[in-house]
């Protein structure tokens, strides 16, 4: 699929920086590709930013790579497990490549808070210094990036079941 990458890319960064969280950033930036407007695509992923609703497990940013993948190649016929499985091999495979540029999956690693922070549902205000130390600007660039990849490789129409598209 021809897509212009930089193009979403920068517009999941947009959407972040109007104060969007990062999984409303990522899955809004392609939800068009698959008949989804903006509003529904921010509101289909709200609960997932700050690590799913804020509580600093997965990263918004990959949640909204994963809840991609399920718009392009999630299974919807019940028992369907090859389907299923194959949907997972490519959440598998986006996890690989974020987790390769990033270390980690999880939100509080990313943001490197101590063990035992509090978690609070408290939105943080969008500030200079809020956008200054954050590295989740960084995570939504990567996860656009990454998820554009894949559709350019074709990835979602001729990924042999089983099979990784990361490999070269």
């Amino acid at each position: 699929m021809h897509i212009d990458k930089e193009q979403r890319v920068r517009r999941a960064e947009e959407l972040f920086m109007q104060g969007f969280n990062c999984s409303q950033s990522v899955v809004a930036a392609f939800a068009d590709i698959y008949g989804y407007t903006e509003e529904q695509a921010l509101r289909l992923s709200a609960g997932f930013g700050g690590g799913i609703g804020r509580m600093r497990l997965t990263c918004g940013a990959a949640c909204g790579m994963f809840t991609l993948a399920g718009m392009d190649c999630g299974s919807v016929t019940p028992g369907d497990r090859e389907g299923k499985s194959h949907n997972y091999k490519v959440v598998q495979s986006l996890a690989e490549r974020f987790v390769a540029e990033h270390g980690s999956l999880t939100c509080a690693e990313l943001l490197k808070l101590k063990k035992g922070a509090p978690i609070t549902y408290e939105a943080s205000e969008r500030t200079a210094e809020y956008y200054k130390k954050r590295p989740c600007v960084n995570q939504i660039i990567s996860a656009a990036r990454i998820f554009a990849e894949y559709l350019e490789r074709g990835a979602h129409l001729d990924l042999p079941k089983g099979e990784n598209w990361n490999a070269e």
